[in-house]
């Protein structure tokens, strides 16, 4: 498989302006450069004239004002690289005459060598110099450059999509470029071709190319994501819940967290979970999910690697709440969308149920959802507004393992001898119409 560099020079001129005294016949255009007139031929042959506007006059060849080159005629043939001067009488002009034949860059081979860090197109051939006196006797210098394009690709939020890079650049016998993830075509284009080529000058834009081989890519580019996959955003009454999957600071658990690595041209993964200074595990997937139970702070951290290239690790830090868990004492089922529904507020439970009686002790509610809430309805009608009664048990994600079993879960404590993550809450909730 090949893929083709055109190679051609860059030539930039302030502005385009025709001189006021002279015109060219032949396919060229006329130029300014640093306020100088220069003419451009396309092809600079015994076709290739410069006219006078004003009729015969006397030519001189620069840096000489004195002699002239011949008198009374009303054209040349002007040569490559050399600068003239017409005059007659207190009027004069002075331009100076390239062929763009005899500026096109000449490539015996061209190598792309990669690194880790930058690509670098090294070119093994030869640039014609563009410089010329004027009529002080001082040199200029026409400054040459290209412009690279290439296909790279950009983060287009959940993958990664082909985009096209653009590089201006000074043409030298070295090209550098950022870091080509992707197997790319190369086009370097002469912003002087293009530039008389837009003027309507028949100049073609691919003038000298090469054909080198498709290099393989080694240069690492990731875009690693921590993205939260638990419980949807309508839980209002969770606090600390993730309401943006991408954001993590601290939350609310258990927290179910997919790591992804989204990455080009890598081969070697390494994730490492830490809580604090201990390291809890270590895989070696692309992607793959975490339950963040306890409380406490971690730090997961992914390196990327190639046989040549490895990418700085990226760190994401996540805090995981301790567990909370509160109770209104008032709601008003009026459809004013304010405390329609009687709902705790909490965070990092992870088992939780909830039964609500009438003052005869009838059960009226019951769940086992904490993101969900009474209404004030028994079956489908409006309850009478009062005082009812609740009895809430729950467990947070930081409760010890022994109130995990459900028969200690479910005796009743005494006062003061709730432990950590033990939630037994009895009281009443006064429904308001």
């Amino acid at each position: 498989m090949k893929q083709t560099i055109a190679l051609l020079i860059t030539f930039l001129f302030s502005a385009f302006s025709y001189a006021q005294y002279i015109e060219c016949v032949g396919n060229a255009t006329l130029l300014t450069h640093e306020g100088n007139t220069i003419l451009l031929f396309e092809h600079l042959d015994r076709k290739a004239e410069v006219k006078s506007k004003i009729g015969p006059i006397n030519w001189y060849q620069l840096p000489d004002t004195i002699t002239p080159i011949t008198s009374g005629t009303d054209y040349i043939y002007p040569e490559h690289g050399m600068g003239y001067m017409i005059k007659s009488g207190t009027e004069r002009e002075c331009f100076w005459v390239f062929d763009y034949d005899s500026l096109r860059v000449h490539v015996d081979s061209i190598e792309v060598i990669q690194s880790c860090t930058e690509t670098e197109l090294r070119i093994d051939g030869s640039i014609p110099p563009i410089t010329y006196l004027d009529t002080l006797g001082i040199q200029h210098k026409i400054t040459r450059k290209c412009r690279v394009i290439y296909t790279d690709v950009t983060w287009a939020g959940k993958e990664w999509v082909d985009s096209i890079a653009i590089v201006e650049t000074e043409f030298n016998t070295s090209i550098v470029v950022d870091p080509t993830p992707v197997a790319t075509n190369y086009v370097i284009i002469d912003l002087m071709a293009e530039q008389l080529h837009n003027e309507g000058i028949n100049v073609s834009i691919n003038i000298d190319s090469i054909t080198t081989n498709i290099y393989d890519p080694v240069a690492i580019k990731a875009h690693p994501q921590a993205i939260v996959t638990t419980r949807p955003n309508e839980q209002s009454n969770e606090v600390e819940r993730p309401v943006d999957p991408e954001t993590l600071i601290r939350r609310s658990a258990p927290l179910e967290v997919e790591f992804k690595a989204n990455a080009l041209n890598a081969e070697y993964y390494k994730w490492e979970l830490f809580k604090g200074s201990e390291r809890m595990l270590t895989r070696n997937e692309a992607q793959h999910k975490f339950t963040f139970d306890e409380p406490g702070s971690y730090r997961v951290v992914v390196g990327i690697s190639n046989d040549m290239c490895h990418q700085d690790s990226v760190e994401f830090l996540i805090s995981v709440s301790e567990s909370m868990l509160q109770v209104p004492n008032v709601f008003t089922p009026n459809g004013d969308g304010t405390h329609d529904e009687f709902r705790v507020v909490y965070r990092s439970i992870q088992e939780f149920n909830i039964w609500v009686y009438n003052r005869w002790g009838h059960l009226v509610y019951k769940s086992n959802d904490p993101s969900k809430g009474w209404d004030g309805t028994i079956n489908g009608k409006p309850a009478a507004a009062g005082a009812y009664y609740y009895v809430i048990r729950a467990l947070g994600t930081d409760a010890e393992m022994d109130y995990m079993a459900k028969p200690k879960y479910s005796k009743k404590l005494k006062k003061g001898e709730m432990p950590t993550g033990v939630y037994q809450l009895s009281g009443d909730i006064n429904l308001l119409r």
